[in-house]
């Protein structure tokens, strides 16, 4: 399920918001084009964060954080294309 901005029945620019199907929050942040773009933060099925940074057509680029099961920081550097690229520890 999304919550945000539509345009001729199609996901669209601005924030917004993606769920699991039992309405648990997926993914909230910035999308161009109906795809995540920018920042946003995704999450587990429990309801903790997964992963915090930026976006570009839908996967992991640029600075982010991903989180670990106990919402501890378990890597926190650049991102390239969804996966860690680049400087990090």
């Amino acid at each position: 399920m999304f919550e945000g901005e539509f345009l001729n029945g199609e996901r669209w620019n601005g924030r917004g918001k993606e769920y699991y199907e039992d309405n648990k929050l997926m993914f909230e942040g910035e999308y161009l084009n109906g795809i995540r773009n920018w920042k946003g933060k995704e999450y587990y099925e429990d309801g903790k964060l997964m992963f915090e940074g930026e976006y570009s057509n839908g996967i992991r680029n640029g600075k982010g954080k991903e989180y670990d099961n106990y919402g501890k920081v378990s890597f926190e550097g650049q991102f390239l294309n969804g996966i860690r690229n680049g400087k990090g520890k």
